[in-house]
């Protein structure tokens, strides 16, 4: 029997730090060691017992979110989620936190509809598990855990890509699509950062809760070359710029004779996640094919995966990150278990590799 995910969480109020327990507990593989009202007291837990992952608020007394998150990285590095209100303003929380080490960061859970809090459970305690696996400094690995069951395809978005009509046609525009979870925010910024700004249309999912995609596409957009913005609905995919889905909800390509645009819409999780990575992949497949280059970047579960496998099945240059560069190795593993990469490259070569296809 696998030894369960043990958790610390590190919030001033008691019925933020009740709901917590209580979503994470629902989990058979999450166990709450101990719960935390500031830094100072979780500080002397951590004395005791090293929790797997923290879940950690930001405003609290005594000493804020981040200023703890800094002092533990530097100290004792441990993988920390933020579990923050302050996304719904977008703020620049969430860059200050992945800049001192956050691994994810999630919205704190409120009362809400049953859908919204099914929603945010799940989302949770896929994040718990996958910092608990995150490639951290003196950290010891978290044992493997089992995927849940019951995930809804992309059969729930749009229909397999079976017929071979205008997406086989060449186009001169060559489309990147790239999908990255855990790590990804940070694995993004570095391959990014290192494409000139002639580079070909690129289009993005990274598993991020609804406004941060907003504020991390800001971020990126002040460094690199390339525009970096949240993909609206119909926006061009062009030469030059990088399209990131909007948190909560799908994008997917289009074609309208030699233009590729795209769409933004609502729809069930699939693959446990929305915006998926398998819907953003098999639009590809369907209205891109040859034309497309498939990257699936580091990363919790299969989201996906079997997407890439249809881009590849529909004349698509397909790569996965390799182990050792991936923060999470679930979904570029997954894939290559599939036969879907047709290449395996570290991070700092997927630049170099997108660059070359944009010449082709």
């Amino acid at each position: 029997m696998l030894r369960k995910i043990r958790v610390l969480v590190i919030d001033d109020s008691a019925s933020v730090r009740q709901v917590m327990t209580d979503i994470l507990q629902s989990d058979p593989e999450i166990d709450v060691m101990a719960t935390a009202s500031d830094p100072f007291v979780a500080a002397r837990r951590i004395q005791q017992e090293v929790p797997d992952v923290i879940t950690l608020d930001v405003e609290m007394p005594r000493m804020d979110g981040i200023t703890f998150l800094r002092r533990l990285m530097s100290q004792r590095p441990v993988p920390v989620v933020i579990c923050s209100s302050l996304a719904e303003a977008g703020s620049e929380t969430a860059n200050q936190a992945w800049d001192a080490g956050a691994v994810d960061i999630i919205l704190k859970p409120r009362v809400g509809t049953a859908e919204f809090l099914q929603d945010a459970k799940i989302r949770i305690c896929d994040v718990v598990k996958a910092a608990a696996r995150a490639r951290l400094k003196h950290v010891p690995t978290a044992p493997r855990v089992r995927e849940p069951e019951r995930k809804l395809t992309a059969d729930v978005v749009l229909p397999p890509p079976l017929a071979r009509h205008h997406a086989m046609a060449r186009t001169t525009e060559t489309v990147v699509c790239i999908g990255a979870s855990t790590g990804g925010t940070e694995s993004l910024r570095v391959v990014l950062e290192m494409l000139p700004a002639a580079s070909p249309g690129i289009v993005v999912v990274q598993h991020m809760p609804e406004k941060f995609t907003e504020a991390f596409a800001r971020r990126l957009n002040g460094l690199c070359e390339m525009e970096v913005k949240e993909a609206e609905d119909g926006d061009t995919v062009m030469r030059g710029r990088v399209l990131i889905a909007p948190g909560n909800r799908h994008m997917l390509l289009q074609r309208s004779g030699a233009r590729y645009y795209v769409s933004v819409k609502d729809g069930p999780l699939v693959s446990r996640h929305r915006p998926s990575v398998d819907v953003l992949f098999r639009s590809a497949a369907t209205h891109v094919g040859p034309n497309a280059v498939g990257i699936l970047m580091t990363g919790m579960g299969d989201d996906g995966a079997r997407g890439l496998l249809e881009m590849k099945g529909a004349g698509a240059h397909t790569i996965a990150q390799d182990e050792a560069t991936s923060v999470v190795f679930g979904m570029p593993r997954e894939a290559i278990a599939l036969g879907a990469a047709g290449k395996i490259l570290p991070l700092d070569q997927l630049a170099a590799e997108i660059i070359r296809a944009g010449s082709r």
